[in-house]
């Protein structure tokens, strides 16, 4: 039976709108947020591979089909309240949260602040905290930091300096230009699309907040709430990623009470590279 097609939601917030593509199915339905710099297209594969089980992903604002009016450092618990306007106005009811790299941190948030809401919490290569094995890519880690952004903006603002850096950060990851990833949701963010501008606002505007976010992560693990959700926390990464890698991975199954840890010989962007192995182990465990 092939997929039916996803209906397209507009969520409103009161920072902007939110698009959101809701795809028919059956039971819990998945939620899925996207780090940066991509958006929700980076789990197209992995949800064709689940139906036909429910599943909903939305770009945060700025990326992706979103409302691009991002222009200024994003608002504390911005992220987490957009988070919610989807699963509330959308009736989701309880849910499967899926977080990937900066979304990872927004689905523990959302798990803390509901945990009657989430069935089962789902983290791939991301962070919560800090981790000996931590590693940022250099490029995010120059947007990050506030000191060189007169440095950042001369870079981006040189089209031949922005597609150095994209290729240079591929690179690093192990991705190379056979890759579709960069050219499907990669560059459109950071050069556009045919209707679409890009989406180079909000990636600085989420990137600024990294160290911000770095600290109050750290600072929830510091006072042990981590420790107190008791919900089913799975965490599954893919092995070949040298940023956020296994012993960020083994740093997060520590964490949570009921983590459970898996491997999937990916790289960062595991949903894309393996979704069928990744839509095994969510449909196994549902």
């Amino acid at each position: 039976m092939q997929p039916s097609a996803a209906v397209e939601q507009r969520v409103s917030t009161r920072h902007g709108y939110l698009h959101a593509k809701d795809h028919p199915g059956h039971g819990t339905p998945f939620v899925f947020l996207h780090g940066y710099p991509d958006d929700s297209t980076v789990y197209d594969k992995l949800i064709a591979q689940l139906h036909p089980h429910r599943s909903v992903s939305f770009d945060f604002l700025g990326y992706g089909q979103s409302e691009r009016v991002q222009n200024s450092p994003v608002a504390d618990g911005q992220r987490l309240a957009e988070t919610e306007a989807v699963i509330d106005q959308l009736g989701l009811g309880k849910v499967i949260l899926v977080g990937h790299d900066a979304g990872g941190p927004v689905a523990v948030e959302y798990a803390l602040a509901h945990p009657d809401r989430v069935e089962r919490l789902v983290l791939f290569n991301c962070y919560f905290g800090e981790s000996p094995t931590l590693r940022f890519p250099e490029m995010i880690r120059l947007m990050g930091d506030p000191d060189l952004v007169p440095l950042t903006d001369a870079l981006f603002a040189d089209l031949a300096q922005r597609q150095w850096l994209l290729g240079y950060t591929a690179t690093r990851f192990g991705y190379g230009p056979a890759d579709d990833i960069r050219d499907r949701v990669i560059v459109p963010l950071f050069f556009g699309s045919e209707g679409q501008p890009d989406a180079l606002d909000a990636i600085r505007a989420w990137t600024a907040r990294l160290f911000t976010d770095l600290a109050i992560t750290s600072e929830l693990v510091a006072t042990g709430k981590t420790g107190d959700l008791q919900i089913p926390v799975d965490i599954i990464f893919g092995a070949n990623d040298p940023y956020l890698n296994s012993g960020v991975a083994e740093h997060l199954a520590g964490l949570f009470p009921n983590a459970r840890l898996r491997s999937v010989q990916a790289r960062h962007w595991l949903q894309w590279d393996e979704p069928e192995a990744v839509a095994r182990l969510l449909i196994h465990d549902e």
